[in-house]
């Protein structure tokens, strides 16, 4: 979160100077790269570079310059999901310190529940075919402490917009109880505040994303990011027409997908039919 705000606020006093990433980079005698990487919010940034940064930008508001020196104090500081970068891949390191810092998070997955979503049980028996027992409790954990900060963190919560395939509700992953246990958590989930749910019926036909998980994190002050699992956990932030065609097929998908009220019903219905005995 503090990488993103000197990333913004950096590239916005640049373009304010009116100076290019070049220019800028010529006149701190440093390399084009680290400017680049600065303004991407792929490195931490030192108070001292943040001090030359403003100079060189004519950044004069004193609470701001206070603002920026905080945030490049606190960029270097190790992330919330420290004990678990072992068993994270780099892309998705990259996309859950942005996921920390979303307004709003659009999740789609054709195949079974989205991550937010997964119950310990439910997670574990998707995990099982994948990866040891082991390293299966670790990622839970993750996924918990994920689940954890965005639903009840210090910080106003995200909006969160689910839309989760009719197809889910009947694949029962871990067995009857935990599938019945993984329905009735949607159920209790559809009904919070910040919470949108919908299910799409099995007649919706092929889409956009018929074949592909995708997840749209919005922000206040920037531009949309698409998170791609499939794509080896790719991170897309510049490719605008890529995301503008997920854009699109999440608003397609929650104009097909049944509202929360029948989602509800429905998601109840297949729960009591799930025989357990």
């Amino acid at each position: 979160m503090n990488r993103r705000r000197l990333r913004l606020e950096l590239r916005r006093a640049r373009e304010a100077a009116g100076q290019t990433q070049t220019e800028a980079a010529q006149a701190l005698e440093w390399s084009l790269s680290k400017i680049m990487r600065i303004e991407a919010g792929t490195v931490s940034v030192s108070v001292t570079d943040v001090r030359a940064l403003i100079q060189q930008y004519g950044v004069t508001d004193p609470k701001l310059v206070a603002e920026l020196e905080e945030a490049a104090r606190g960029s270097k500081g190790p992330s919330w999901w420290a004990p678990w970068s072992d068993i994270m891949t780099p892309g998705f390191k990259s996309y859950i310190g942005y996921e920390s810092a979303a307004a709003s998070i659009r999740t789609y997955h054709p195949v079974i529940m989205p991550g937010l979503l997964q119950t310990e049980d439910y997670a574990a028996a998707v995990l099982k075919p994948l990866t040891d027992d082991a390293r299966a409790r670790r990622i839970i954990e993750l996924r918990t402490a994920r689940q954890e900060r965005t639903l009840e963190g210090d910080a106003p919560p995200p909006w969160l917009f689910f839309v989760v395939d009719e197809a889910a509700l009947y694949r029962q992953v871990g067995g009857p109880q935990v599938q019945r246990n993984q329905l009735q958590h949607l159920v209790n989930m559809a009904q919070r505040p910040r919470v949108s749910l919908q299910v799409l019926p099995l007649t919706a036909g092929a889409h956009y994303a018929t074949q592909t998980s995708f997840v749209l994190l919005g922000f206040h002050d920037d531009e949309d990011l698409l998170y791609m699992e499939h794509r080896g956990d790719a991170t897309v932030r510049d490719d605008f027409e890529l995301i503008v065609r997920y854009q699109e097929c999440f608003e397609w998908l929650r104009e097909t997908a049944y509202d929360t009220e029948h989602s509800i019903d429905l998601i109840t219905r297949v729960r009591e039919g799930i025989d357990t005995t």
